[in-house]
């Protein structure tokens, strides 16, 4: 596993700086004079949940998407959050876990079938787009920020209308 991640580091980390997005790389002055260079933040992970067919969901988050046979595929500025979609008879729940944003810098957009999440912050940024699992009413949307997390609840319908913004209170 060591020999996995040194050729890893060696190999495929090699030339991470040339494709990264610029606000990820980072320079300032040491006091000797010299040049450092911060690179960063990179943030994966995933969390599993038994779905209703009882087969394990994975569900990856973060701004490092991996790809088969490589440590990653791209990289990007923004973070995906972790989400978790809850859904009942009467309506659909979007949960998304976001810290250390305010309230004003989400921007949430639902339609009948989607919503996006995106986050414009100089410290952090956040940006996941959903496919709901069924035809919702986006004008009786409505959506709640504490604590790092965001809850948008959509209701359900069978007919079908145009996508409307949400105000984050």
């Amino acid at each position: 596993m060591m020999r996995e991640m040194e050729r890893a580091f060696s190999v495929e980390f090699k030339d991470l700086e040339k494709e990264l997005p610029k606000n990820l790389v980072r320079e300032s002055k040491t006091p000797e004079g010299g040049v450092r260079k911060e690179i960063g933040p990179f943030v994966y992970g995933y969390s599993v949940t038994i779905g209703p067919d009882g087969k394990p969901v994975v569900r990856e988050f973060g701004n490092v998407s991996r790809k088969e046979g490589k440590a990653w595929k791209s990289i990007q500025d923004k973070r995906e959050p972790l989400v978790d979609i809850v859904t009942s008879d009467r309506d659909v729940r979007v949960i998304a876990e976001m810290p250390g944003v305010r309230k004003e810098d989400i921007n949430v957009t639902v339609d009948e079938n989607s919503v996006v999440i995106s986050v414009e912050s100089e410290n952090r940024g956040y940006y996941k787009k959903l496919d709901l699992p069924g035809s919702v009413d986006p004008k009786g949307a409505k959506s709640t920020y504490n604590n790092g997390i965001l809850e948008v609840t959509i209701p359900l319908r069978t007919t079908r209308s145009g996508g409307v913004r949400l105000r984050v209170e």
